[in-house]
Order: structure tokens, then sequence, then C-alpha cells
């Protein structure tokens, strides 16, 4: 990999075509990237960006990631695949010479990755690669999720299974599908694929933090079907836009004070039927079930125009004034459109803007017991109102699962009382942490040996497939940890450059010092 990095310096990236499975697809090679350090694994990070890998749609990259452990010569199995792409991988490597006696280490990262992009920027994430660009100390993509969201831990692993020379104890190198909508890979897990001890999952976002805990969740789906109405003679077709939002991950970044689209469309529209005699032909809002949502649209039909256009405007001059911290780039327009041709029925309109704005979206509740952890919050993820359906999804998260059902119960309750039928699942445990796991303490020393500075050990708001996996294998000891990732599941993500190096570094350093286990 490092011979090809150097052949292509100072070259401008070129554009390939591979074909993979009968499927074409375009490769963006980053000449600047690949030359990073350490440029095995940004070689290996770019090669695996290569293949789009959206989460239920992982063939190809199982494809590929089997086709990468056979060529090593190691033992590759497809975890409970009828065929690829429908199950985890597992690929094997024994220790280096006078590592046999450390137990085995499984390194964990899952393969799929979040496709959102910018509505103004043409990209197919079927056919086109993750298009990286480094901007002065980080490495981004192209008005596009980058996908070190976990493609950073998946190129680790691969640097750790390529290498002759780093010294390990046998590795176990897990890469699960559909960690982004569902966790299904690890839900599905086989309980006799693994022998390993300990776990390292390489999938969080802080290079100062070793992660020993995380939420769990629950998905809660509402949905109604209606008869639309004929819109009445003499109303004036409106468009209403709320974008420009941060976006990011719904457990990581619910904190921050955020917009939510969905929200604030919401708030546009509530109580404007009685002054503006405002109705609703239809909603699309957010994107993602686990990022919060940057846009909506909405088509609406008033009876005064002008009123409703100056009611808004003034609206949006507020809200934007009350996010000017957190979401400068808010943007609230509204502009004439042509007039819907149908339109929600006026009752329901009323209950669905009413049971949306009692929905609770954000920190839910702060733990008691882990200072500035957040342990329940719910983001709103998704609303669609088109065609004589309605749909909304909420992603319930929490480290502890009575307050986890308590919010999600609050949640089915409003879509109920405006008649939604509701269905909640995807659930997924929390992990609880290991205080006094050998590893734990392994690392703790190492990190402040190397870096001159303590590492923070928390748990996270964020759902990692280590609780589930630990359900699988209760006796695994496992720890978290990764390079600095900001913006993740959002066109802004990046990963800051030296952090990478930090991460690789330090991981290398803990497979070469795994401490012996009873």
């Amino acid at each position: 990999m490092q011979n090809q990095a150097n052949s292509i310096s100072g070259i401008r990236p070129c554009i390939m075509v591979r074909v993979l499975s009968r499927v074409k697809y375009f490769i963006v090679m980053s000449a600047e990237t690949r030359q990073l350090s350490p440029s095995v694994v940004w070689n290996h990070f770019e090669d695996l960006n290569a293949v789009p890998r959206p989460s239920k749609k992982e063939e190809r990259v199982v494809e590929w990631i089997i086709d990468f452990g056979k060529k090593l010569g190691f033992e590759t199995t497809c975890d409970n695949c009828v065929k690829p792409g429908l199950g985890n991988v597992v690929i094997k490597k024994p220790a280096t010479p006078g590592m046999e006696d450390r137990p085995t280490i499984v390194l964990q990262s899952h393969l799929d990755m979040v496709h959102q992009k910018n509505n103004d920027t043409d990209f197919d994430f079927s056919t086109q690669g993750i298009q990286s660009y480094i901007d002065g100390d980080w490495v981004k993509a192209k008005g596009t999720t980058l996908g070190a969201d976990n493609g950073m831990g998946v190129a680790a692993s691969m640097a750790v299974l390529s290498s002759t020379d780093i010294k390990h104890p046998a590795i176990e190198a897990l890469f699960t599908i559909d960690e982004e909508t569902g966790m299904t890979g690890a839900i599905n897990l086989n309980d006799s694929v693994l022998t390993g001890q300990i776990m390292l999952n390489l999938d969080t976002e802080d290079d100062d933090e070793l992660c020993i805990g995380c939420a769990g969740g629950i998905d809660t789906n509402a949905s109604l079907s209606y008869t639309e109405e004929a819109t009445l003679a003499g109303l004036s077709g409106l468009s209403i836009s709320v974008k420009g939002l941060k976006g990011g991950h719904s457990g990581m970044d619910i904190h921050l004070g955020l917009g939510n689209a969905n929200k604030i469309m919401n708030r546009l529209l509530f109580g404007t039927n009685a002054s503006f005699g405002t109705r609703i032909s239809s909603i699309d809002g957010g994107g993602l079930r686990n990022a919060i949502p940057r846009e909506s649209n909405a088509t609406i039909a008033v009876a005064n125009a002008t009123e409703m256009k100056n009611h808004v405007q003034n609206l949006a001059s507020e809200i934007k004034a009350e996010y000017a911290t957190t979401e400068p780039n808010l943007s609230i327009e509204i502009s004439n459109a042509s007039t819907p041709e149908k339109v929600l029925p006026l009752a329901l309109q009323e209950q669905m803007l009413a049971a949306i704005y009692v929905l609770h979206n954000g920190v839910y509740r702060m733990s008691a017991d882990i200072p500035d952890l957040v342990e329940t919050s719910n983001s709103l993820a998704r609303i669609l109102v088109k065609d004589g359906q309605f749909m909304a999804q909420c992603l319930t998260r929490s480290s502890v699962d009575s307050s986890k059902m308590d919010l999600a119960n609050s949640l089915k309750a409003a879509f109920q009382l405006m008649g939604a039928k509701v269905e909640q699942g995807g659930e997924y445990p929390g992990w609880a942490p290991l205080p006094d796991a050998p590893i734990l303490k392994t690392m703790r020393s190492l990190y402040t040996n190397m870096f001159n500075e303590e590492p923070q050990v928390k748990a996270c708001h964020a759902g990692l497939e280590c609780g589930i996996i630990g359900k699988h294998y209760p006796k695994l000891h496992m720890i978290s940890f990764g390079p600095n990732i900001k913006g993740p599941h959002s066109p802004d993500e990046k990963v800051h450059i030296a952090s990478v190096e930090k991460f690789w570094n330090f991981l290398l350093n803990t497979l070469e010092n795994i401490p012996h286990m009873n």
C-alpha cells in the first residue's frame, strides 16, 4: 500500500472504475490522504471508502472484506451468511512469536456507514466512492458523510491483520453489519464464533477517552393512513423550508442544543389555521433514525398568503436568534408555490401538530451517578406527511432501561392521542461498566505514560455494539476507543489527522502489552 501511495504522489486524485459482484462503481483516489501518517491505516481507509456500504446493503463490502482476509491466508468466515452481505465477518490471525501465551483479542468494528449528503451535492452512494480531502488538520468528504464512523476502526483492524512487524496476541477481527440502523449484525452474532477474552471496540469519537459503558435504545414508530381532502377554492400555495442545521449523532450530540428541523417546522405551522386558514398538504423532514434532522420541507395552502409569510418570517427571526450560537447557519424560507390539490383533514392536522408539539425531543434526564453523562434522551428523527400517509420515527436512548421505557411510552401516548398506530422495536441493551477489568488498568497506565495525561474513563450516550455482544459473550472484557471524529452521521463529518496517529500508536502499544488473565 505504501508503494501505491508513493506512486501517485504529486498527482491529482484520479477516478477509476472497478467491478465487484458485477456491479460497477467509481473509486476516487485521494493521493494526499493516502500519504498521511500512519499511511497503512489511511490507505486501508481509502480502499474501504471506495466500496459502497450503506446499512442493510453491505453485500459488496462484506464480499470485499472476506476477499481481503482470504488473500492474507487467514481463517475467514462469514457469520450466518446465507449469501454475501447477510452476516458478520470474522478474520483470525495467529499470535506473533512470543505472544502466544496472551489472551486472544477481539478487534471489533462495523462495516456499514451512514449515507447523508447535502441537498446541493450531486452524489450517488450506490456507485460512487467517498471523495475525501484534507482541510487543515482534518479529513472531510465533499458534501457527504466521510465514513470515519466506523471506517477508521475497520482500517485499523485491517492494518493489524496485514502487518508483518507488529507484536500482538492472537487476533479475531470481528466486522459487523448494520450497526447504524438496528445493530442486527451484533444481535444475530453466533454465540460460538469468537473465543477471545478481551474485546477492543474501535468505535468511539474522542481520542482522550476510554469508554467502558454505553446507552441502550428503542425505536418508536408511528403511522396513520388518512383520506385527503380537496383544497378549498381561493387558497394560495406556499412552500416552507428549514435547512442549514448542523445535524449530527442523535446520541453523542444530543446535549449540544442543536436544532431539530422537525420540531422547528412544527413550531412554524402550529396554530396557524385559526389565523391564516393554513392547510397542510405535505411535510418531509429528517432522514435517518440516528441522525439529528437537518432539513424539513412543507407545502401548504393558505387563505391569506401575505400575512402567513409575515408570520413565518417574524417567527423565523425569533427562532434564529434563539439558535444564533449553536446553529449560526439556520435558514427558514417561505415562498410562493403552486396550490396543492389535496390537503390533510383539518381535525387530523390539528391533532398531529399538537402531538408533535408535546413530543419530547432532546435530553430527558442527566445521570445522577456519572458526571456530565446524558442518561436518557429522544430524537424526533423523521416526519413524513404525503399522499394520505403519516409517518414518524423516534429513537430513544438511555443507560437506564426503566427511564428509557418511561420516555418511550410518553412518545407512544402522544402519537396514540392523534389516532396513530404505534410500534416499538429495535430495542438493544446498554453496556454495564466493569471499572475493575484488568484491560482498563493496563490501558489507563499505557495512556498516561504515552501522552503524559490521564485518559477520560467514561460511559457514552450512544449505542455501541458492546452491550449486545456482551449478551452473547458475558465473560468478555470490553473497552472502546478511537480517534477524534466530529459531526458523524452528517455531511459535516470529519476526522482529526493527528488523532488517527495517536489512536494507532495507542492501539499498537495496547496489543503489545495485553495483560495475562486468570
